[in-house]
């Protein structure tokens, strides 16, 4: 009997100690594989760096905390008190994060400088077969502040939430593309510049021709890409109101094979146009809005093709190719 007790507890050590190397070895590359993007040029690849990076969570997680961490891409630069990433070792595929604020945004090519500050900002991020199955961000007491010249807000909200589901009864196995669902939402919205006030925001749409393997994401040009896969973006609905006024939007959009958007999109709105009056003068505001009907609403349809962007079948200006 003592045999064999010890014989169990000889077999539960070497299956500790294995288990301890695993997450060890796992954690090495895990650092190793974070530490490389501090190298990436920040233009084809977008560069991440960590004044200090500690991955904890031992034995049943992997806990990644950024301290002071710097994102480029582009001229874009992107500041952050501290970055927190957690995954279960049994399902590394469901990932958990947090982010401290407040964010410094720097354009290096305009000069703009603004900031993002939040109570909480949270997101979850979850894989099946390396395509994402769901991807969420929610945030609580948001504000956008201008920096360039003292700081003035230019907006606001209480709670907003992101999501993008995997659409699996549209997924083409054969291509290797997916779809995803985006929801948006966003209460409480305060705009002074568009002097929007306790705005309430909902956004759905549909995004096809994906490819259905993250991995694969940036081994070639985006746009084109998801042009050539005949990539649709369909907005289900775009809907704002408020005390005074709403919009409503719905559409379909995509790229023609130089890169120019083509589609259209409906616009159906009342007390906009005496909202805008401020911002955006005549004719504009009518050929964008349309002209009111009997009950005082505005309708029209913009249409997206060949680089000419149309007020129903006015043309209004000229759009540059996407790619």
């Amino acid at each position: 009997m003592k045999k064999r007790i010890i014989i169990l507890g000889a077999v539960v050590l070497l299956v500790v100690l294995g288990a301890s190397a695993a997450w060890y070895y796992a954690a090495g590359l895990v650092r190793q594989e974070i530490e490389k993007l501090a190298f990436a040029d920040g233009e084809t690849s977008p560069q991440l760096s960590c004044a200090n990076l500690g991955i904890g969570g031992y034995p049943f997680a992997f806990d990644i905390d950024c301290t002071d961490a710097v994102a480029v891409s582009g001229d874009l630069m992107v500041e952050t008190p501290g970055l927190r990433l957690s995954a279960m070792v049994y399902q590394p595929t469901h990932i958990l994060a947090s982010v401290r604020g407040p964010a410094q945004i720097s354009d290096a090519f305009t000069g703009q400088r603004s900031a993002v500050s939040w109570s909480s900002l949270d997101g979850s991020l979850r894989l099946t077969d390396n395509r994402i199955a769901r991807l969420s961000l929610v945030g609580n007491d948001l504000s956008w502040n201008d920096l360039l010249l003292g700081d003035t807000t230019l907006a606001k909200s209480s709670h907003v939430e992101l999501h993008l589901l995997d659409m699996p009864e549209a997924h083409d196995v054969e291509r290797k593309l997916a779809s995803l669902a985006l929801y948006l939402k966003a209460d409480a919205v305060n705009v002074p510049a568009a002097t929007l006030t306790d705005t309430a925001l909902e956004v759905e749409a549909e995004l096809s021709g994906l490819p259905d393997d993250l991995t694969t994401l940036g081994a070639s040009p985006i746009l084109p890409t998801w042009q050539q896969a005949g990539g649709h973006l369909k907005i289900v609905g775009i809907r704002m109101n408020d005390a005074t006024s709403d919009l409503n939007a719905s559409g379909d959009l995509a790229l023609d094979a130089r890169g120019f958007p083509t589609g259209s999109i409906s616009i159906d709105s009342k007390g906009v146009v005496e909202r805008i009056g401020p911002l955006i003068e005549e004719p504009w505001r009518t050929l964008v809005l349309g002209v009111p009907g009997a009950d005082g609403r505005h309708t029209n349809q913009l249409n997206f093709k060949g680089g000419t962007l149309s007020s129903g079948l006015v043309p209004i200006t000229a759009l540059p190719p996407l790619f």
